[in-house]
């Protein structure tokens, strides 16, 4: 099916249709977009896809709305919006359609659905509160995809699709980058998995280049891993690996009395000719040459180690 129109609801717009739409436009760059209420054009037709709107969900007959009594849950029981309905429909056309390679686009379109797509389900259906981002309420993805709306009192009739269609742009903006990092990812753990192959029972791993790593560590069960080391430009840096993704305790710290120093008082203080810098978090250093940067990373294992002689070997 080749829509001719995308019709949605007009008004107040959340996120959900709004994310909705940064698919669709992409696949259907030639139908018009319709934001309408009008009963002619919220049912279903040979001519539409219908969506956030329309009182039914019926992927065969290109309308997807999830408001109804009934509506479409996820294998857990958690509720779509319109967006996640979309997205099980036209994820994958969409990732094609971006150069995702055929290879990648189910582990694509999973990630992308499970980290970016069913929160915006959740807030929509209520099913997942936004204070409970504390301070960071206010600028979650949802939120500041409504502060685009027009203000009550906006004089201008074609405000709502003016500030529409400025919501659109920036979502599509957010889509195609986190779509872009998910990809990304995906590369990098064929790469991370190698290397550790490579290291074998080496608490160090030495990586190519600067990429996500954690992910592919957590996934081949190299708990043994303490540090990586990888080029950054001109320098090298060694890297502590977080305990786990949404917080900043490593597994091991570098060395205490490194913290803050830079060039000389740092070579000084850990006797590696080339070290240049230590964050005074502990959770990266750097050298300016791979031999520097390893001699780091040794030194911060034997630390490690010092201080935690339950840690396997």
């Amino acid at each position: 099916m080749t829509p001719s129109f995308l019709v949605t609801h007009s008004g107040g717009f959340h996120a959900d249709e709004v994310l909705s739409s940064v698919i669709l436009t992409r696949l259907f760059p030639d139908a018009t977009l319709v934001r309408s209420r009008a009963p002619d054009w919220i049912r279903p037709g040979p001519d539409r896809i219908v969506y956030d709107v329309g009182g039914a969900y019926d992927p065969d007959a290109c309308i997807f709305d999830h408001h109804q009594r009934g509506a479409p849950t996820r294998a857990d029981g958690a509720p779509y919006s319109s967006f996640g309905l979309i997205w099980k429909s036209f994820g994958r056309d969409y990732l094609a359609l971006s150069g995702i390679r055929d290879a990648e686009i189910d582990g694509v379109h999973a990630a992308f659905d499970q980290g970016f797509v069913l929160p915006v389900d959740l807030v929509d259906n209520g099913a997942l509160d936004p204070s409970s981002a504390g301070p960071l309420a206010g600028l979650t993805l949802p939120a500041l995809i409504e502060t685009l709306k027009p203000v009550f009192d906006d004089p201008d009739p074609e405000a709502d699709r003016r500030c529409f269609d400025s919501a659109l742009d920036l979502a599509r903006r957010f889509v195609e980058a986190e779509i872009g990092r998910a990809a990304a990812k995906l590369r990098a753990e064929a790469l991370v998995t190698a290397a550790i192959t490579e290291a074998g029972k080496n608490r160090i791993l030495e990586l190519p280049r600067g990429m996500p790593f954690r992910a592919a560590i957590v996934k081949a069960g190299a708990d043994h891993l303490l540090f990586v080391v990888h080029p950054r430009d001109s320098d090298w840096c060694v890297t502590g690996i977080r305990k786990n993704e949404d917080g900043f305790e490593l597994r091991a710290d570098l060395p205490a009395h490194w913290a803050g120093l830079t060039g000389a008082a740092l070579e000084a203080a850990c006797g590696i000719e080339g070290a240049s810098f230590c964050h005074k978090g502990l959770f990266v250093a750097a050298a300016g040459t791979r031999d520097a940067a390893l001699a780091l990373a040794e030194l911060a294992v034997a630390d490690a180690q010092a201080r935690d002689v339950s840690r396997p070997v």
